[in-house]
């Protein structure tokens, strides 16, 4: 299940990939043996982890994630995890940022699918069937162990976290690729094309200086403005793009585009094409043809924009042009998966 880091050229690397158990994707801890000194949330925190010098409670060191007692008798503790969106999984990071002397030696990680919204009972009952995603494995403190993993091709609902004997992890990061319910592209259902939790990804950008291009289509409005993707100040020609590929090729009806927070730096302009990739192929984006969605058109700072537009095709990668830079806090594509 685990193997060296080492990916194709031709497929993303798998920590590049959304964090499918991340809160921001309404993942959940739904349970845990023990979280004497750190909460089991702190697990799946978007933030990075943090150290808060000096700062104790009534049970010891204030400290970022989830921490168990010291383990006075056999056996090692656990937590389980429900992610936000299901899917195959291809990498994970069990982060022990600032745990130097209380770190677990070892992890395994163990997965299931179950449908519907099952109980941490349900879950940890006897006929649950676990299997194994990371074979128990030694780790480092206050490192963030990388773990690419291999030959989980089906889609994963939950986890079960394993840490041998106690400790405190600060983060576990689950990369993958996102896989929604079939009725989300149902014949003649609207959905939006671009949405991480359906399955879209940024796969570049021209820059990303203040915010990363993976933001754009997060679930939710943003919440700030290093909650979007931004790009430096352009100081010569040229404009600044990004490119989502789409959840499934489908025929673009509607976009939103939302400027929100961006109040003194949101671009002037924007302009949409879309082209449609063979698939099985390797994506070019200088050798695709694209066609036009939008025509170039003025933005507003801090405003949610909405066009309907006409399509001429369908298509599987749309790419965002904002003139000259600037921020954009979410795009969203709005249309019908073909087939």
């Amino acid at each position: 299940m685990m193997s060296p880091m080492n990916p194709s050229s031709d497929a993303p690397d798998p920590f590049e990939l959304p964090d499918l158990v991340s809160e921001r994707l309404g993942g959940a801890v739904l349970a845990a043996n023990d979280e004497f000194f750190a909460p089991k949330e702190g697990l799946i925190k978007a933030g990075a982890p943090e150290w808060r010098e000096g700062v104790y409670t009534e049970r010891g060191k204030w400290m970022d994630g989830w921490e168990t007692r010291r383990r006075r008798e056999p056996g090692h503790d656990w937590a389980i995890l429900r992610l936000g969106v299901p899917g195959t999984i291809r990498g994970v990071v069990v982060d022990t940022s600032f745990y130097t002397g209380n770190y677990p030696e070892q992890a395994s990680i163990e997965w299931c699918a179950m449908e519907g919204m099952p109980t941490a009972a349900e879950l940890s009952a006897k006929g649950t069937e676990w299997r194994q995603l990371l074979v128990k494995s030694a780790l480092k403190g206050n490192v963030a162990n990388a773990f690419r993993i291999d030959g989980v091709g089906e889609r994963v609902t939950h986890l079960r976290l394993n840490i041998f004997p106690d400790g405190g992890v600060a983060r576990l990061r689950v990369h993958g690729e996102p896989v929604p319910d079939a009725r989300v592209f149902a014949a003649g259902r609207e959905a939006d094309l671009a949405a991480m939790e359906n399955g879209g990804f940024v796969v570049s950008c021209s820059d990303m200086h203040y915010g990363h291009r993976q933001n754009l289509i997060l679930p939710g409005r943003s919440t700030h403005m290093g909650d979007g993707w931004e790009t430096k100040r352009r100081r010569g020609p040229g404009h600044d793009w990004t490119i989502v590929r789409l959840a499934r090729r489908g025929r673009v009806e509607r976009i939103e585009l939302d400027t929100d927070h961006f109040k003194g730096n949101a671009p002037g302009a924007c302009m949409l094409e879309g082209c449609d990739h063979p698939a099985g192929s390797r994506f070019d984006a200088e050798k695709a043809s694209w066609a036009p969605l939008l025509a170039e058109t003025a933005l507003q700072p801090h405003t949610r924009h909405a066009w309907e537009v006409r399509a001429p095709r369908e298509a599987t990668h749309v790419r965002l042009n904002i003139y000259p830079d600037g921020g954009v806090a979410r795009l969203r594509l709005f249309g019908r998966a073909a087939g």
